[in-house]
């Protein structure tokens, strides 16, 4: 029988050692991210920070920026956008705020 390179036992250790690092973390996120302390910092995805809840939901709106260029497809894309952007401004309870297109030519 031929003996096992000393190079294998190295890369089976990495590997070994990779994975078992890899499964703890996971296994420690996961833990702090179910407990809801996490790290004292909100995610304002999820949760509203409190600061926020306290004005009211008629001081929150939403601000629509877009970019765009002066080419002719940029232009009747930008259109689109605007309609659908009146469209869901005026329906009840909306809380979308303004527009802003920003226009550049891409030439300095």
């Amino acid at each position: 029988m031929g003996r096992a390179s000393p190079l294998l036992f190295v890369l089976l250790a990495l590997g070994f050692f990779l994975a078992t690092y890899n499964l703890l973390t996971l296994v420690i996120q996961y833990k702090r991210s179910s407990s809801g302390s996490g790290s004292g910092i909100p995610d304002p995805v999820i949760r509203m920070p409190t600061n926020l809840r306290k004005l009211g939901k008629s001081n929150l709106k939403f601000h629509v920026a877009l970019t765009a260029t002066d080419a002719p497809y940029s232009q009747w894309q930008c259109r689109i956008m605007y309609y659908w952007y009146k469209k869901m401004k005026n329906m009840p309870g909306s809380d979308m705020g303004k527009f802003t297109r920003v226009l550049h030519s891409g030439k300095r």
